[in-house]
């Protein structure tokens, strides 16, 4: 809350006399908050917000100006001038709410720092609610240190401060595991040879490590016979897969696969952000 004082001058006969200091203070009767409908993001994910403007005064508050900085941080972070924005507002998805009732969506002006949307208003006593989505983009840090630091500011109408409320959102730290699977050669004769490599990737911020459990599971078909088995590169030994010669069916025994954790890199020219996976390499080779 903020405070102002006051003072009289009183002026008689060519003297003056000032008045004692009187002190009060302004309670303002918006309050606001913002949430994101997420724990936490990687890179191409949307994430929606939901903020909150809450009135405890008597009257409506019209043509209020809600601004979104979208996270906008200066790059480099120590004194630089370029400013980079880790969120995308994704166009046409506001929704706004009159004490929880639909109504139309006021204008959204995209900025180079955030968004503004104006013509908001908060009814008496009540609670206008806006969501809207953004899209993680490169300039957010994937990192497993990174974080979104979103502030909405609401002004104008009949406020005499601005009213702020912050969100910051985590990246992700578990792991994110993709894997591709290639064949070689892709034609191939009677009694040839087939070799299948796995390449899995983790493009989160922890190792996935034995606890994640990682398993593989592949059935051949057609049956690949006398099978040679490499890990990275190296021989691996039986004791880490099985494989059925009668199905086909080949498994790796849950842990034996352990992938590091995503390395990442910013460009110092752009600021944008490189994901560089941790990667192993599963190879199996036999006859058909």
């Amino acid at each position: 809350m903020a405070t102002f004082t006051n003072q009289a001058t009183l002026t008689y006969n060519g003297g003056t006399v000032n008045s004692n200091i009187v002190t009060g203070e302004l309670v303002q009767v918006l309050t606001a908050s913002k949430t994101a409908a997420a724990e936490s993001y990687r890179t191409g994910d949307l994430v929606t917000y939901v903020v909150q403007l809450r009135s405890t005064g008597a009257a409506a508050l019209t043509g209020l100006t809600v601004t979104d900085t979208l996270g906008t941080t200066n790059f480099p972070a120590t004194g630089g001038t370029v400013q980079l924005t880790p969120l995308t507002y994704q166009a046409g998805t506001l929704r706004y709410f009159m004490n929880g009732v639909l109504q139309t969506a006021p204008a959204v002006t995209v900025l180079a720092n955030g968004i503004r949307i104006e013509g908001v208003t908060v009814p008496a006593g009540g609670v206008s609610t806006l969501v809207y989505t953004a899209r993680v983009n490169a300039f957010a840090d994937p990192s497993a240190e990174g974080t979104i630091e979103n502030t909405v500011t609401v002004t104008g109408g009949s406020l005499t401060e601005a009213v702020t409320a912050v969100e910051t959102l985590p990246a992700a730290t578990e792991p994110d595991l993709r894997i591709t699977k290639v064949l070689e050669p892709v034609q191939v004769s009677d009694s040839g040879t087939l070799t299948y490599t796995f390449a899995i990737e983790n493009y989160g911020g922890a190792a996935a490590d034995a606890a994640a459990g990682i398993t593989v599971t592949d059935r051949f078909d057609p049956i690949l016979r006398g099978i040679a088995v490499t890990y990275n590169g190296d021989t691996w030994l039986p004791a880490n897969y099985t494989y059925d010669t009668a199905t086909g069916l080949f498994r790796t025994v849950p842990a034996a696969i352990t992938v590091p954790a995503a390395s990442t890199v910013q460009d110092p020219e752009t600021g944008v952000w490189t994901v560089r996976p941790g990667t192993v390499t599963l190879q199996i080779t036999g006859t058909i």
